[in-house]
């Protein structure tokens, strides 16, 4: 059985329709079978004579973690074969474009790289709260989806952790693809989710530059280079790439795991918010550093090890981002107190948190009022001033808080559709004055419908009405609803 298939065969009811690509290690058919909604797509490991067992290995590794991932950021597992007669999976042909495609027109203007990465980012959070970690990430892995979100495919030598790391048994050498290897994969490690984050950082790279940062090496002592050789600034390349765009990637790409994002989350938000980066010496540098630096960086890797770190999902779970919602059109300052209290309490928990102070303001027109003072503009700084002598006291570097002002009439919508797109973790939130919350719920309770209609389930949280309840009862995430203690 070498991986060839007949065209019109029929294998466990899927029909061999088309081979739609040829590999080194497997073959892929479009298939057809019982009913569904989307393409399905067999992929087969080539096991003829002269195939390495690596083939098999991959493909045990690919059926295991793909059969155990859910979600839009990974193809559905439809089915597989028995290893003993004829191995396979069926899985979602995923619609769309290879990420390859943008790479070969690179570089692309800023705004379309943070787009592209942080649809990435969030694909790489989705499968590291599953335990999983790609760690062969690279635009040819890499769908995307007509409506922009990306998918993660070839799980080939993927690390879950529920599960025996069976290439880390078999081999003892580097596995993976040169240009985008992190560090502690050329060590052996495998079981770091910040791995992929360099990875991201290797793409997000070529993306902006139209190059490696590391090149091709085809030696493990070129492979070992990246460790105290650090690559060439973007924007020394591309002299567009502006400065916060440097910063994600070279965060991104820092040698000691320790030093990168703690999570693709913050990634995500940093490219989806550009204007809240905190642009340090890495965003301004323009040239390589010196020959000194470069021998204590070689110095220090010589005894370089892999750190040792917990399952992908208790890593991930540390490095959170907390949305504090702060009405910064009113003057309630025991509410404001007790909200602060409640997110200084969250932040010094530990781990790698991320604060984005927001605050959903009443739209306003683009030319606002008829002075300067009430222009949109000036409208919006003195909301972000507000937010900003808010968080004073909480004593936060520039890279863990963030301030922004969202328009909205509607706004627990605002908060909950600002929670969802940033992948927020905990929103801490104010509730609202006892009278109002009465008045809610009495009104609510007076406009139900004829008795003689179906009864809908209402919780009491939902029978309140106010924005806070609104969004305990339908946010992704932990929520805390806080309440300042009475002068009584």
């Amino acid at each position: 059985m070498a991986g060839e298939l007949e065209l019109g065969e029929t294998l466990d009811g899927f029909r061999i329709d088309e081979q739609v690509h040829s590999g080194g290690m497997a073959v892929l058919y479009r298939v057809s079978g019982p009913p569904s909604d989307f393409p399905l797509l067999m992929k087969v490991p080539r096991l003829g004579h002269g195939e390495p067992a690596s083939s098999l290995i991959s493909f045990e590794v690919e059926q295991m973690v793909l059969e155990a991932l859910e979600g839009p950021y990974v193809p559905r597992f439809v089915a597989k074969g028995d290893l003993a007669r004829v191995p396979y999976i069926v899985m979602e042909q995923i619609v769309g474009r290879s990420l390859a495609e943008w790479v070969g027109r690179s570089p692309l203007p800023a705004d379309e790289v943070a787009r592209i990465g942080a649809a990435l980012a969030n694909a790489l959070h989705s499968i590291h709260l599953q335990d999983a970690i790609h760690l062969d990430l690279k635009p040819s892995n890499v769908m995307l989806r007509p409506d922009g979100h990306a998918v993660l495919v070839d799980f080939g030598l993927a690390h879950h952790g529920h599960f025996p790391d069976l290439l880390s048994e078999e081999y003892r050498r580097p596995i993976g693809s040169a240009p985008y290897m992190s560090p502690e994969q050329i060590a052996g490690g495998r079981s770091d989710p910040r791995s992929d984050l360099f990875s991201l950082g290797v793409v997000l790279y070529e993306l902006a530059t139209g190059q490696y940062p590391f090149g091709t090496p085809t030696s493990e002592r070129g492979l070992r280079a990246r460790l105290w050789s650090p690559p060439l600034p973007p924007r020394a390349i591309v002299a567009d790439v502006p400065e916060w765009l440097q910063e994600v990637i070279l965060h991104c790409l820092e040698v000691d795991a320790g030093e990168r994002y703690p999570a693709a989350s913050q990634v995500a938000f940093d490219l989806t918010h550009p204007e809240q980066v905190a642009v340090g010496d890495r965003g301004r540098r323009l040239r390589l550093p010196g020959t000194l630096t470069i021998l204590r960086r070689w110095i220090r890797a010589t005894g370089y090890e892999p750190p040792e770190v917990p399952r992908p999902s208790a890593t991930v779970s540390r490095a959170s981002i907390v949305l504090a919602a702060v009405a910064s059109t009113h003057t309630n300052e025991a509410q404001a107190d007790a909200i602060r209290e409640a997110v200084r309490r969250i932040m010094a928990a530990g781990g790698h948190t991320r604060l984005a102070v927001v605050s959903v303001v009443k739209p306003t027109s683009d030319l606002g009022g008829d002075t300067e003072q009430d222009t949109a503009s000036r409208q919006r700084i003195r909301h972000l001033v507000v937010l900003r002598h808010w968080a004073e006291t909480l004593q936060l570097t520039a890279g863990q808080v963030s301030f922004h002002v969202v328009e909205s009439a509607d706004p627990a919508e605002a908060l909950l559709a600002y929670a969802r797109a940033n992948q927020v973790d905990h929103i801490v939130i104010g509730a609202p004055p006892r009278d109002v919350a009465l008045r809610g719920m009495l009104g609510a309770v007076s406009s139900r419908v004829a008795p003689d209609a179906a009864p809908e389930p209402l919780s009491f949280f939902r029978l309140l009405g106010t924005v806070s309840t609104k969004v305990a009862a339908e946010a992704p995430c932990t929520v805390t609803v806080v309440r300042a203690r009475s002068a009584g």
